[in-house]
């Protein structure tokens, strides 16, 4: 066998691996945010499962509010909706899209709830209220947790993706889209932070 052969021959088989560990790496990259976003799904379905149980024990000190609760409701079963076709759809781009607006509307229901129930001393002092609130903000503080894992390895997944050469073996084998980061708007009451004078 000539040199020119074996010199080709063996840059065909080290383009041959490259191509692999690209794949390969691609791959572990993908389910590892597909992975992050199951914790995401476990922590939402838990927060979906407590908020009619707090707009149970609301309506009745909230007799007058019904068309904030009746809010909150419908906010809760659109985001349900959104995250089981989030989930169904293998984590794709557009369904990530619409759960963050169907996690933003509920949100916002949720902080005119709140922003109700101050009104209402006796509701704020119900040990179902407060007990089914602690679990609601450790809820929260779960959902947080999860849903900056998961955009760190969408961030990883798309970061490896993009760089060149990569982008290249990945737009062959399939890789052809970035992942979507999951992002919640933040309630008025969050974003608006009190100014403060020492004058």
């Amino acid at each position: 066998m000539s040199t020119g052969a074996i010199v080709v021959i063996s840059t065909i088989v080290v383009l041959l691996v490259w191509s692999v560990a690209i794949y390969n790496q691609l791959v572990a990259l993908k389910n590892r945010f597909k992975n992050s976003f199951a914790q995401i799904e476990v922590q939402l379905k838990r927060r979906y499962d407590l908020i009619p149980n707090l707009v149970e024990t609301a309506k009745g000190y909230l007799a007058h509010e019904r068309e904030t609760l009746e809010a909150v409701i419908a906010a809760r079963n659109e985001a349900a909706t959104a995250l089981q076709a989030a989930s169904q759809s293998g984590v794709d781009a557009a369904a990530i899209k619409q759960l963050s607006g169907a996690e933003g509307v509920l949100g916002s229901a949720l902080g005119k709830l709140n922003v109700v129930m101050e009104a209402y001393p006796d509701l704020k002092a119900s040990q179902n209220m407060q007990q089914l609130s602690e679990e609601l903000t450790s809820t929260e503080n779960r959902v947080a947790f999860a849903r900056q894992g998961f955009n760190d390895a969408v961030m990883n997944y798309n970061t490896y993706r993009q760089s060149f050469p990569n982008v290249l073996i990945a737009n062959f084998f399939g890789h052809q889209q970035d992942a979507e980061l999951l992002e919640f708007e933040d309630s008025p009451a969050i974003q608006a932070a009190p100014s403060i004078s020492f004058q």
